[in-house]
């Protein structure tokens, strides 16, 4: 027993002394690997890591001389003036316009160099070895005036937004003029926000910006006007004549009488307020009427009112008359006067609400 618990003795200090071997051989391993690592660190303390980008502008790899050899020329773009180009025409922003501040060189080079070194030098050394990038995008430092550019935004609206225009008809004594519709332009102001802004602060953007704008349509086109109006009525007082439309396209042009000096066809934009065949002549009381004043006069040959009839305004209409002479004059007491056969074509062919233009 007692020999037992002697060569047990002799065996642990055998082995404490290995172990002690083998972790003085991995301190001094370590120590050295660290001291390797330390070494190699402190002689790339000037160069950038890999995966270290501004912008779109690789700096992996380079030292602080050569990335702000690289920067140089493609920052210096951000101190130019911003052109933005819109239909017709541009607007230039200067940086003094801008009031615009770009980070010094150096200063984003310290910065990316900062990134590199932000760990454990062994953990940077380690990163190279195995070629591991850093993957950090870093963004050049630009100041501008937020109110340069609102007021940039507020300039280009008033030259490039237009309002859309609807179709319409304009009414004269020679006919219709029929406009067409026209879409507008509007500018999009947050896109406009947004892409000036990037193109400020991005290294390598171009400094011609397009203005970004989208249509604006017309509720109302030709052909919807078109259909508003299946018929219009133009009477031409100075022509004798009557012109017929129907959806704003000219079909037919009659000849009239209009009313004398003293009791004038109303000019004037009205329409057909009601319609009637061999109606009854309600005189008004007016002095040219004399003793008939007020009377109903029946259809028939006392009744100046022939065919047909199609009021618009006070008393005022369009009607057929017998006397075929006073055609092609101004005779009538302000009514509008047709051949019998002209104005029973018209009778047929237009309804009540009949925009009747006179001019």
């Amino acid at each position: 027993m007692r020999a037992a618990r002697h060569a047990w003795s002799r065996a642990r200090r055998h082995l404490s002394g290995g172990v002690a071997i083998v972790v003085l051989v991995v301190l001094v391993v370590a120590s050295a690997g660290t001291g390797a690592a330390f070494a190699y660190d402190r002689s790339h303390r000037d160069v950038i890591a890999h995966g270290v980008h501004v912008g779109r502008i690789d700096l992996g790899g380079l030292t602080a001389v050569q990335a702000r050899a690289t920067l140089a020329p493609r920052l210096a773009p951000l101190r130019r003036p911003l052109v933005l180009r819109y239909s017709g025409g541009r607007l230039v922003l200067t940086p003094r316009a801008l009031r615009l501040s770009v980070e010094p060189d150096a200063s984003v080079v310290r910065r990316a160099l900062a990134v590199s070194r932000n760990s454990w030098f062994v953990a940077r050394a380690w990163r190279d070895l195995v070629g591991q990038d850093l993957k950090s995008s870093l963004q050049p430092r630009v100041g501008y005036s937020g109110s340069a550019v609102a007021h940039a935004v507020r300039t280009l609206k008033r030259r490039v937004n237009r309002a859309p225009r609807n179709a319409g008809v304009v009414p004269s004594a020679k006919g219709l003029t029929v406009f067409k519709s026209r879409p507008g332009t509007r500018i999009s102001v947050g896109r406009l926000w947004r892409e000036i802004t990037r193109t400020l602060s991005t290294p390598g953007a171009s400094r011609v910006l397009r203005v970004p704008a989208v249509l604006a349509v017309p509720h109302l086109s030709a052909r919807q006007l078109r259909h508003r109006y299946p018929s219009y009525i133009v009477i031409d007082r100075t022509a004798f004549k009557l012109r017929l439309y129907k959806h704003l396209r000219l079909v037919h042009v009659y000849p009239i009488a209009v009313g004398q000096a003293g009791l004038e066809t109303p000019a004037g934009i009205y329409h057909i307020q009601d319609k009637a065949i061999d109606p009854s002549w309600h005189v008004p009381q007016s002095a040219w009427a004399g003793s008939l004043a007020g009377q109903v006069i029946p259809p028939g040959p006392d009744d100046p009112i022939k065919s047909r009839w199609m009021g618009i305004f006070d008393g005022a209409g369009i009607h057929g008359t017998d006397e075929t002479w006073s055609i092609g004059h101004a005779v009538s007491h302000g009514c509008v006067r047709m051949l019998i056969p002209d104005v029973i074509d018209l009778y047929d062919r237009v309804a009540v609400g009949t925009p009747v233009y006179i001019g």
